[in-house]
């Protein structure tokens, strides 16, 4: 679990699957109402006062994110109303407004543009020759979107060794940061730094 926060109100959780599974807990139980859930939220709010002195004093908005086999992003929003309404003072009660959103993308962060071209490298040898490249805060970020025909399985097992999954949003990057490469980014790295 990656916390950050974003403002003063409102903080950042990235989940893998995986923290979902080492507490028990699939994508789907976020659906539910389950003490599971609640107690998930209670741990990651409790994480979130210790590393980075946010406290959800009150009504809390949680938008989810799920990225195709890589993980979640939760925005959480501490959305303090009237501090005089006696209800929230309970600190065992939390309440939360949760919205879920899905994305079919797959979106990864490298550290270095050599991950990038041996990354190149790997998916041409699988035929897999689309994507786009950006560079934003001295990072590289590849988006593969429309991947319906592929094994995403094995294009994430892939996308893994050389990066990590990013935990900021395609649209932030899109906006900030530089594209490089706007279609075909790992035909285009493979023609000019492989190929030769």
């Amino acid at each position: 679990m990656r916390l950050e926060r974003l403002t003063y109100n409102k903080i950042k959780i990235f989940l893998t699957f995986d923290d979902l599974v080492d507490r028990g807990l699939t994508k789907d139980d976020l659906l539910s109402d389950s003490l599971k859930v609640h107690q998930l939220f209670r741990d990651m709010i409790e994480e979130a006062n210790i590393e980075l002195g946010f406290e959800a004093d009150g009504p809390i908005a949680v938008e989810v994110y799920s990225l195709q086999a890589q993980g979640m992003v939760i925005i959480v929003t501490n959305s303090v109303g009237d501090l005089e309404d006696e209800e929230f003072m309970d600190e065992d009660y939390i309440e939360m407004q949760v919205t879920l959103d899905e994305s079919k993308d797959i979106f990864y962060e490298f550290h270095s543009f050599e991950d990038v071209i041996q990354l190149s490298t790997r998916l041409t040898n699988l035929s897999i020759d689309g994507g786009k490249l950006y560079s934003f805060n001295d990072y590289f970020y590849f988006l593969l979107e429309d991947n319906l025909e592929f094994n995403t399985e094995n294009i994430i097992a892939i996308l893994a060794e050389f990066g990590n999954p990013a935990t900021i949003t395609k649209h932030r990057v899109h906006e900030y940061g530089k594209i490089l490469f706007n279609k075909d980014a790992i035909k285009e790295i493979y023609k000019y730094f492989i190929k030769k």
